[in-house]
């Protein structure tokens, strides 16, 4: 298998099972999930067994997400509109554009929704996940 079909085929999981565990919001059987949308996937050469994975989410006004866990380190970057995070034993925050968020790897996210319910909210993300380990995990 090449380089590039390794690569996309990751990134393809991860895009998958990121919109997956998104889209099971126990509060709206009918709510679609947040927009994921890849940016990067980048094996980092000299942290073996690791990679990098850097994408964007697009939440709609009133959106709230399913709790879930990352296995990762995770890197949160407000773009715009405010959104509130939080996981679990730590304080929900708000977050506004140009903020920052951080999970960790045993962290389980159990507060991620947008602030308004009227302007939608978009923030980056990047993830330093151990390759072929899916980047949303749900939990149970």
């Amino acid at each position: 298998m090449s380089d590039f079909t390794l690569i996309k085929n990751t990134v393809l999981s991860a895009i998958f099972s990121f919109t997956c565990v998104m889209t099971a919001n126990a509060h709206d059987a009918q709510h679609a999930g947040p927009e994921v949308k890849p940016l990067m996937i980048k094996d980092l050469s000299d942290l073996p067994g690791k990679e990098a994975l850097m994408i964007t989410v697009d939440y709609k006004p009133g959106e709230v997400e399913a709790p879930h866990r990352h296995e990762a380190h995770c890197f949160l970057y407000v773009l715009e509109g405010e959104i509130i995070m939080g996981v679990k034993g730590g304080k929900e925050v708000t977050l506004k554009a140009g903020q920052t968020f951080y999970e960790g790897p045993n962290d389980i996210h159990t507060v991620g929704r947008n602030a308004s319910k009227s302007k939608p909210a978009r923030f980056l993300v990047l993830l330093v996940k151990n390759q072929g380990v899916d980047a949303v995990l749900p939990v149970h």
